[in-house]
């Protein structure tokens, strides 16, 4: 859970962000209301307000080359996890400039570098300063023949998860679509029907945002990505759904029930479904989710 002094070095960073970076194309905040919450936080006393549940996402965008002739663009896609800055953020680096071993590797120094130096203190911006520094190491391992070779599957070339949170869930039709197209996609995990509504799928980073896309469109109280999981894949294309497989924590989509309760029948066991989470390595989201440990 995020200490009150850790949700005001949070702020103060992201205040700092902003204000160097205005325009929305170089800084962009996914969730409003995760900001808004986290700020609700750190300007009232710890004892006063409720400690944040969404977490921060927010994605920095940067050019290399002169002004007049930018020759790559570079996106910082980053996260605070609980308990930042005493603990490293989450940051995945994308550009159609790097093909897939060089995304992957650019991705698993800057991971070493932000466990070996980013902790105690915010450090998004020396994050974003090992990256300007280093990037063109990463982007001239490979010909222009080999960029234009890859990148067509660059996204396959991303494992994600994503948890995504709904008011309820309650439309049989809805319920539909979230088993049809998680199949259609190739998709896996599970899907809580109730309120709250909970789904989550993992698979190719592409056909998770094509699932989110479709997703979103419908007609929802309240929806959102409360979490995200990215981790480049550093196979070749032709190993690329092998090792997929090997991230995979759940085997299919199904629709989990966990002991309907409540006067209308619409809440689930929190406890039951906290075991399921457990039972497949994912406890820690219980508390992304709901703000407290699950038991």
């Amino acid at each position: 859970m995020t200490s009150y002094e850790e949700a005001e070095a949070q702020i103060s960073e992201l205040d700092l962000l902003s204000s160097m970076f205005p325009n929305e194309e170089e800084f962009s905040i996914t969730d409003q209301l995760a900001l808004a919450e986290l700020r609700h936080y750190a300007e009232n006393s710890a004892a006063a307000a409720v400690p944040p549940t969404l977490q921060i996402q927010f994605t920095l965008t940067m050019k290399l080359g002169q002004a007049d002739s930018v020759q790559h663009v570079l996106s910082l896609h980053c996260s605070y996890p609980p308990h930042y800055p005493n603990v490293p953020p989450e940051i995945v680096v994308r550009s159609p400039s790097l093909v897939r071993s060089q995304q992957a590797q650019l991705n698993s120094d800057l991971n070493t570098y932000l466990r070996s130096s980013c902790s105690g203190d915010v450090c998004i911006l020396s994050a974003t300063e090992w990256v300007q520094e280093n990037a063109e190491t990463y982007l001239n391992k490979a010909t222009p023949t080999d960029n234009q070779q890859e990148a067509a599957t660059l996204e396959d070339s991303i494992f994600t998860r994503l948890w995504i949170y709904s008011h309820h869930i309650y439309n049989k039709q809805k319920r539909k679509n979230i088993l049809e197209w998680s199949k259609e996609l190739g998709l896996t995990g599970f899907s809580m029907p109730g309120k709250p509504g909970i789904v989550c799928v993992e698979g190719a980073q592409e056909a998770c945002e094509e699932f989110w896309s479709r997703i979103r469109k419908l007609t929802w109280k309240r929806i959102l990505i409360r979490h995200r999981e990215d981790v480049p894949l550093s196979s070749s294309a032709s190993e690329t759904q092998t090792e997929i497989q090997k991230l995979r924590k759940f085997p299919t989509l199904e629709e989990k029930v966990f002991d309907v309760h409540g006067s209308r029948g619409n809440h689930m066991d929190l406890g039951q479904l906290y075991q399921f989470l457990q039972g497949k390595g994912c406890a820690d989201v219980f508390l992304l989710y709901f703000g407290i440990e699950g038991q």
